[in-house]
C-alpha cells in the first residue's frame, strides 16, 4: 500500500500546480493544505515522492511539480469522479435538449465538452453496427417506387428510395412491412441483415422481385458503416494557451489532433459501456502527444456503447473535473439519443 500520508502530500502537490502553474514548495503545501503534519515531515514525504519518481524539481531552489508517473497514480487513487455543479449539469441537459437527429447531438456535445473543459472535445457518431433496429417503415410513392425509412437505436434515421418492377399492391407492402419487422426490430444491425436472407423464400413467387428490391437495398443499409470512422472535433483553439505545456511547440500537437486516425486510437474503442479511460504523456502513443492526456469514454443505451467521446489537454489539467465533465456529456447524449 502507498502510504496515505504522502498520497496526500502528493495530491496536494498536484492540485497546487494545476491551479498555479508553478512548481510547489512544502511551506505552501503547510500553509494552503490542512495535511495535520509539521513542514520536515512534509519535506520528508517529498523527498520520497522525488525518489520514487512521482515528483521532480525543474530546476534548483525551484518547488516540485508532478511527473507523469506522478499524475497516474492521483488519477488511480481518485476516491470517486467529481460531481459536477448544478450549473454546469443544466447546460449541459439545455445544450443538448432540443436537438433534431444524430448530427445535431454530436455538434451540441463537441461544443458544450469543449466548453466546459476548455479543452479539445471529440466525439465519435454512433457505430452502426453497433446499433439496433428500432424501426422500420415503407412508404409508397408515385411510379413503382418506395421509400424506405431505418430507424436505429442510436436515432440516426436512414432513407432509401427504392425502385421497384411494377407498382406492389396495399396488401403487399403491408405484408413485406411486418415480416421484415417481426425479423429484425431489436437486433443488431448485422444479425439484422442475416435474418433477411430467407425472407425472400418466405413470399410467392410472383411477388419475390419486389420483395427482393426492398429486402437487399434494406440489407445494404444495414451494412452501411461509413459512421463508424466519422468523428467531430472542437475547441483546437483552447490548446493555444496552454502552449507552454507542451515540451514541443504547439504546432505539432495540433497536426497530430487532425489526422482523423489519431483521433480514432486515441478515444479507443467502444468496448465496454461507462468505461472511463485516462492516458498521460508518453501512455497516449504519440510522440507529439507526450505533452497531452487524453479522457474519454463510450456512450449509449443501457449495456450497449455506441461509440465514444473525450477530451484532449495538457498533462498538467483538472483530472476530477475533466473526468466529471466527460462522463457526464456521455450519460446526457446516451438518454438523447435514447429518447430521440
Amino acid at each position: 500500500m502507498f502510504d496515505e500520508r504522502k498520497l496526500a502530500v502528493l495530491r496536494a502537490i498536484v492540485e497546487d500546480y494545476v491551479a498555479t502553474q508553478e512548481p510547489v514548495g512544502s511551506r505552501a503545501l503547510v500553509e494552503r493544505h490542512n495535511l495535520g503534519v509539521s513542514p520536515a515531515t512534509v519535506r520528508n514525504d517529498m523527498a520520497a515522492l522525488e525518489d520514487e519518481g512521482f515528483i521532480a524539481q525543474p530546476h534548483t531552489s525551484a518547488g516540485r511539480i508532478p511527473t507523469d508517473k506522478g499524475y497516474r497514480l492521483f488519477v488511480d487513487r481518485l476516491a470517486a469522479v467529481k460531481t459536477l455543479t448544478p450549473p454546469e449539469r443544466r447546460a449541459i441537459e439545455t445544450f443538448l435538449t432540443g436537438a433534431v437527429d444524430v448530427e445535431d447531438v454530436v455538434q451540441r456535445s463537441v461544443k458544450v465538452l469543449a466548453q466546459l473543459t476548455n479543452q479539445v472535445a471529440i466525439v465519435q457518431y454512433p457505430s452502426l453496427t453497433r446499433s439496433t433496429v428500432r424501426h422500420i417503415e415503407l412508404v409508397p410513392l408515385e411510379s413503382a417506387r418506395i421509400l424506405l425509412v431505418v430507424i436505429t437505436s442510436s436515432g440516426r434515421v436512414e432513407q432509401r428510395i427504392v425502385e421497384l418492377v411494377e407498382t406492389p399492391t396495399e396488401q403487399l407492402i403491408s405484408d413485406v412491412r411486418s415480416r421484415i419487422a417481426k425479423a429484425t426490430l431489436g437486433e443488431r444491425l448485422p444479425e439484422a441483415s442475416l435474418r433477411l436472407a430467407d425472407l425472400i423464400e418466405s413470399f410467392t413467387p410472383g411477388d419475390r422481385p419486389i420483395v427482393t428490391s426492398i429486402v437487399t437495398t434494406l440489407a445494404q443499409t444495414f451494412s452501411n458503416e461509413r459512421s463508424d470512422e466519422r468523428i467531430a472535433v472542437g475547441g483546437t483553439a483552447n490548446l493555444a494557451r496552454f502552449g507552454a505545456d507542451f515540451d514541443t511547440a504547439i504546432l505539432p500537437v495540433l497536426e497530430a489532433l487532425e489526422e482523423q486516425v489519431v483521433l480514432l486510437k486515441l478515444l479507443g474503442e467502444a468496448t465496454s459501456a461507462r468505461l472511463l479511460r485516462v492516458r498521460i504523456g508518453s501512455e497516449t502513443g504519440y510522440q507529439e502527444l507526450v505533452g497531452a492526456s487524453v479522457v474519454s469514454t463510450t456512450y449509449g443505451q443501457d449495456d450497449m456503447a455506441l461509440a465514444t467521446l473525450g477530451t484532449v489537454g495538457p498533462v498538467r489539467m483538472d483530472y476530477p473535473g475533466t473526468m466529471a465533465a466527460v462522463s457526464a456529456v456521455a450519460r446526457y447524449v446516451g438518454r438523447t439519443l435514447a429518447d430521440s
